[in-house]
């Protein structure tokens, strides 16, 4: 729906149809209307509906909506707007629109942003919300759930009630939302649950550990501390599977050679899908060249066995699938914590068996196509046939080892170096694998014909 659609069906209108609607399909219905629109439709709603939907993580232009939203009523949602979103909101916000609006919000908004926004948005901290429930240790049941009934707020979640020291305030224990309910209502809260020591992050703790620790102990939440081991906030599950869901996007975007697209495909435009997929593109190009100097360092071999030639594409793209194979199971293994970078002497002990094992049945199976259809008469590769096979067999088997071991330990050496590991995308292992695959296949192929074709 565009601009001219929704001023012949006033905003208001519209809004009162969303009304009644959930506030994901509130969200999904302003996905699809122009920014301007959207905006007014964003107004006209009833004030706590359009705070659950500027909450939504489906919401994809959230702030394009707030560049075309006055600034009093700005100010007004981003007040109510749960903390992690809200900062989510402003690292999104172009810089001239975040100051206009960071100035007119209260102080108490003002300086959560400033709080969160501090924290990389890879990190614990980056992505916590600083909305949770907090008691002392002193408190009983009964009067803590009085408590949260007094305070309750849509926006805050309440998976648990974290105590804390009545001195120093340090958090000691925290008891769920289930255990509070079932519990004895005079017991204190130190009473309640198992007496463990509770499972914690800081705020610089990587967003990838976080969602670790919550899948292993199985939470709802997981408590950021200081160094003192002080309350600062929560990272609840939802902000975690939404901070996964956007850097597994961007690693995806990474193994297939393209820069992180910051909206859905179909809404990005020609000219920026060109700057993402372009400069990927004649990196990997450039690299590719190289091929072209390997075929020309080995112009004379192919001359005299112009049967060699057939097979170039064969030994190429073997050697790049193993490699692309190794670099996803790798970069995958370093992201779940399977494998750390001392394991790098173990992944290559084991991709070298494993690269000679595939190899070798690439190999077998080579050397029967070859021979089928010499025997069958489809082709004749020559009085020679047999040597032929026999490179082709042992080349396989020597690019896909290589193309194992290259793609397994390029990521090792990326992260050693402070890069992404998802950096080591299938183009590049597989452009890196063709250069060096044709220098082992020509070596080999030399080293078998010679004396015969060669």
């Amino acid at each position: 729906m565009d601009d001219r659609q929704l001023e012949a069906r006033d905003a208001a209108t519209v809004a009162h149809t969303l009304e009644r609607a959930h506030d994901a399909d509130v969200a999904e219905a302003l996905n699809v209307i122009d920014p301007p629109a959207a905006a007014r439709v964003l107004a006209a709603l009833p004030f706590d509906l359009a705070v659950r939907a500027l909450n939504q993580p489906e919401l994809d232009r959230r702030a394009r909506l707030f560049e075309h939203l006055s600034t009093d009523k700005a100010a007004v949602l981003v007040g109510a707007m749960s903390a992690d979103q809200r900062t989510d909101l402003f690292r999104e916000l172009p810089e001239r629109t975040a100051a206009r609006l960071l100035s007119a919000v209260d102080t108490g908004t003002r300086e959560s942003l400033r709080a969160l926004l501090s924290y990389p948005p890879t990190t614990a901290g980056g992505i916590m919300t600083t909305e949770h429930v907090v008691a002392p240790a002193t408190w009983t049941v009964e009067r803590t759930l009085t408590q949260i009934r007094a305070v309750a707020q849509p926006r805050r979640p309440v998976y648990a009630v974290y105590v804390v020291d009545p001195v120093d305030r340090r958090l000691v224990h925290v008891v769920t939302l289930r255990e509070l309910v079932l519990a004895d209502p005079t017991l204190t809260l130190l009473e309640v649950g198992d007496r463990r020591p509770p499972v914690t992050v800081t705020v610089w703790t990587d967003r990838e550990e976080a969602a670790r620790l919550i899948a292993k102990y199985d939470l709802l939440a997981v408590p950021v501390i200081d160094e003192g081991g002080h309350l600062l906030g929560i990272v609840t599950v939802d902000d975690v599977i939404d901070a996964l869901v956007k850097e597994q996007t961007e690693d995806v975007h990474k193994l297939g050679g393209v820069q992180e697209l910051d909206e859905p495909y179909t809404r990005i435009s020609f000219g920026t899908m060109i700057r993402k997929r372009g400069g990927w593109l004649c990196a990997l190009f450039l690299s590719e060249m190289l091929t072209a100097t390997a075929m020309q360092h080995f112009e004379g071999e192919l001359s005299r066995a112009i049967v060699l030639t057939l097979f170039i594409p064969l030994i190429m793209s073997s050697g790049g699938n193993s490699g692309s194979q190794a670099t996803s199971l790798i970069i995958r293994a370093l992201a779940l914590r399977e494998v750390r970078l001392r394991d790098w002497w173990w992944i290559a002990l084991r991709e070298l068996p494993a690269g000679i094992a595939l190899g070798s049945i690439l190999g077998v199976i080579g050397i029967v196509r070859i021979a089928g259809w010499q025997i069958l008469g489809f082709y004749d590769y020559g009085p020679h046939w047999l040597l032929v096979a026999l490179a082709v067999a042992l080349a396989l088997v020597g690019v896909v080892t290589f193309g194992s071991l290259a793609g397994s330990m390029l990521p090792f050496v990326l992260r050693r170096v402070g890069f992404d590991p998802a950096s080591a995308s299938a183009p590049f292992v597989a452009t890196l694998v063709d250069v060096t695959g044709l220098v082992i296949y020509f070596t080999v192929a030399y080293v078998v014909l010679r004396g015969t074709l060669l």
